[in-house]
């Protein structure tokens, strides 16, 4: 096996958890509002195909949340086995939020196990439908809460640090940093998104692979618009975390956009590469975008990387990082806008095939978008853990047997993956739509609407 030190393989086992967990923690967040607006639909409708999707989707929710809850867990523990320096100053900071989190997964499952269990059981489905909302509350509180955590990692305050005493706490401050604002609402908003465009990828599929349902479309069509929906607030939600990268963290931004030297109406870089001396080759250029992004003006300044140490910056490459996942967003935006447009026409039809492999493409697209993101927002914050107080190699681990839990959890997550896959497909395949439509609502006709 190859070597490395205690802080590489460190960082290595903390990417490989996140990097699985945050796809099942965006579902895990999202999902819950689609499953709460497709049963209500149903019931204002009276609209059996709404309701069965509500249905559906919450069994597939409740195994990803099961796998959710094990690689959060295990986030939890190696934030005190991988990096004890840093619990040591600022676990006493972030245990009000982390504590936080828990309460809110459990306020989540306690009225997720309400809903799952109450279907049928009440003569008015709307009393149904209400325990829904906590869940969905639930689930963005818990958003919310470990968003914190990695704000007051961006944007440090509410203390005094002293050596390596921590002093002054203030837990309130610390939790609402200058970074919580921005990111938490790109989190939930891109959450949402994610999750509207796997489910509508799914559909898509199984209309592709069969002959198309009611239940299939009114599927496609509700998934699609919350994808519009949700990508254009995720657009807003980038606009306003690039303003705030521009007042607070602005080496990430320059980092990330290739800006070498502080000045005016400075251009947005697309791509490209980089020579030996740093020079942007073979780029798309944007004449003053920068500068509109960054202030929302075409010939505001915009600080450089000039300004800051080489020591102190963030890795070069993290500009594909921010290329990719804004790109990646635009074509869920624009995938979704398109079905929307071909659906108010009558000469083309929103089911075409072309556009149902777009769509479905859109789902693993979004999933790697969140991955980009994630990995744009860490990394740019190299070389801190704590920015401003300590860099990621003081809080490690200096244990040599990292590389084995490495393996481990590699493992674990192989194993986990393969599990899920394999259960959600068994659950939905012997399963098919049409036949538990028919089943459970034999009083609906073929459109899904009551008889």
């Amino acid at each position: 096996m190859m070597e490395f030190d205690s802080v590489t393989m460190s960082r290595m086992l903390t990417s490989l958890t996140l990097a699985f967990h945050i796809i099942f923690a965006t579902i895990g967040v999202g999902v819950p509002l689609m499953i709460s607006i497709a049963e209500f639909i149903g019931i204002k409708k009276k609209d059996a195909n709404y309701t069965l999707l509500a249905r559906r989707w919450t069994r597939g929710f409740v195994i990803t949340v099961a796998v959710g809850v094990v690689t959060g867990t295990a986030i939890g523990l190696q934030l005190s086995l991988l990096w004890p320096s840093f619990m040591q100053v600022a676990g006493n900071v972030i245990s009000l939020p982390l504590f936080l989190e828990t309460f809110a997964f459990f306020f989540e499952a306690i009225f997720l196990g309400a809903y799952l269990y109450t279907w049928d059981r009440f003569n008015n489905p709307i009393y149904h439908w209400l325990f829904s909302i906590p869940v969905v509350i639930g689930a963005g509180m818990s958003a919310f809460f470990i968003t914190t955590v990695n704000s007051f990692m961006n944007t440090p305050q509410g203390f005094e640090l002293e050596g390596r005493t921590i002093t002054d706490i203030d837990p309130l401050e610390a939790m609402f940093n200058p970074a919580t604002p921005t990111k938490v609402f790109h989190v939930l908003s891109s959450s949402y998104l994610t999750s509207a465009a796997i489910l509508a990828a799914i559909t898509a599929f199984i209309i592709l692979k069969k002959k198309s349902s009611n239940y299939h479309k009114k599927a496609l069509k509700l998934t699609m618009i919350a994808t519009f929906f949700f990508a254009i607030l995720t657009a807003i939600a980038g606009d306003l975390s690039a303003k705030f990268l521009a007042d607070e963290q602005p080496e990430k931004l320059a980092a990330g956009e290739w800006h070498f030297e502080t000045e005016k109406g400075a251009d947005l870089i697309l791509f490209g590469t980089l020579n030996e001396n740093n020079e942007v080759e073979n780029e798309i250029r944007l004449p003053n975008a920068l500068s509109f992004l960054s202030h929302g003006d075409f010939n505001s300044e915009v600080v450089g990387l000039d300004q800051f140490p080489e020591e102190e910056t963030p890795p070069l490459w993290i500009h594909y990082m921010f290329d990719l996942m804004v790109m990646l967003g635009m074509y869920a935006l624009g995938v979704s806008f398109l079905y929307i447009v071909l659906s108010k026409l009558k000469r083309w039809s929103e089911h075409n095939k072309w556009l149902l492999w777009l769509i479905v493409l859109n789902g693993p697209f979004a999933m790697l978008a969140i991955e980009f993101g994630w990995i744009f927002a860490e990394v740019g914050r190299q070389p801190w853990i704590l920015r401003g107080y300590m860099k990621v190699s003081e809080g490690a681990t200096t244990s040599p047997h990292v590389d084995w839990m490495f393996l481990l959890f590699l493992g674990l997550y192989i194993l986990l993956g393969v599990i899920s896959v394999s259960v959600l497909r068994k659950l939905f395949s012997d399963n098919p739509a049409e036949v538990e439509l028919e089943h459970r609502y034999p009083e609906v006709d073929q459109r899904g609407v009551d008889v």
